[in-house]
């Protein structure tokens, strides 16, 4: 269930900033007439994204069993390769979100209402369909009931009411930390996922060594307790995992953790203080 609360926080707060940013921009340039357009195309990918996550859920009951595990092993491997992408794109370019995003407005503004609805769907449906693929495959991954969508769901209510407070200007933190280690941990959780993702691929005989166990501790944790059942929902862990997926993993989370925890270059001079792209004022007053 944390797990996923982690990426509802997580994916929900990239997409509500990215709403405060594009809201705080025509309230402040005289343009509050031009925001139905945006509340339109947010509207369109929050039901894209709802109907992706449906088609995924239901779709995928049809199938027969083997088709199931192909497809289950598939998307995880997918939905990590997005979130992947989706932290070091974040990690590098949060410090000049701002200015895209006003340089796509101003563009937007210039052509027509239908640009802004676009421009408002692209920024916000990326992240709800990255939302709906990876939610979906750790769902599956924890097989543990309706208890790590509640966790989503909660995690994204609680990204809208962080998105206003921001955009309100209540709270203030440092949001080059916070995606920093969410970041961080969304590796660790992803790790998890390609390795249930493989497995799915191992039962679909599509990989090999299914039966070939690295090591078996079920004894000591037994996946219905209820610290295996913790550790299962935030880790995805499994006390039996077969060598490959324990492969997957350690080949995964050791490089990719590494990279995403290493320091950044110092700034050159000629470049502008990055501190002031990342600080945690709200969206509405770095919009002036």
């Amino acid at each position: 269930m944390f797990a996923n609360y982690l990426i509802g926080l997580r994916e929900g707060l990239e997409a509500g900033l990215v709403v405060c940013i594009l809201v705080a921009y025509l309230v402040r340039t005289g343009n509050r007439s031009k925001l139905p357009p945006i509340w339109l195309g947010v509207g369109i990918a929050v039901a894209l994204s709802l109907s992706v996550g449906a088609v995924l859920q239901f779709g995928s009951a049809q199938l027969t069993f083997e088709a199931q595990e192909m497809l289950g092993g598939t998307l995880s491997i997918i939905a990590v390769a997005l979130v992947t992408w989706m932290v070091f794109w974040m990690r590098r370019t949060a410090r000049h979100l701002k200015a895209e995003l006003h340089g796509k407005l101003d563009q937007a503004l210039a052509i027509g209402t239908g640009a802004l609805v676009a421009t408002a769907f692209l920024a916000v449906g990326r992240e709800g369909l990255e939302t709906a693929l990876f939610v979906w495959s750790a769902v599956q991954a924890t097989d543990d009931g309706s208890r790590p969508l509640v966790g989503a769901v909660l995690g994204l209510a609680t990204a809208v009411v962080l998105g206003w407070l921001f955009y309100r200007g209540a709270l203030r933190i440092n949001l080059a930390k916070f995606f920093t280690w969410t970041g961080a941990l969304l590796v660790v959780v992803a790790a998890g996922v390609l390795a249930y993702g493989v497995h799915d691929l191992q039962e679909a005989s599509i990989l090999p060594g299914l039966d070939n166990r690295l090591f078996d501790i079920s004894a000591t944790i037994p996946p219905d307790s209820w610290y295996g059942t913790l550790l299962k929902g935030i880790f995805n862990f499994q006390p039996n995992p077969s060598v490959l997926q324990a492969t997957f993993w350690a080949l995964y989370l050791a490089p990719v953790l590494t990279l995403f925890l290493r320091p950044d270059r110092p700034d050159r001079p000629d470049r502008p203080d990055r501190t002031t792209a990342t600080s945690a004022t709200s969206p509405t007053a770095q919009a002036d």
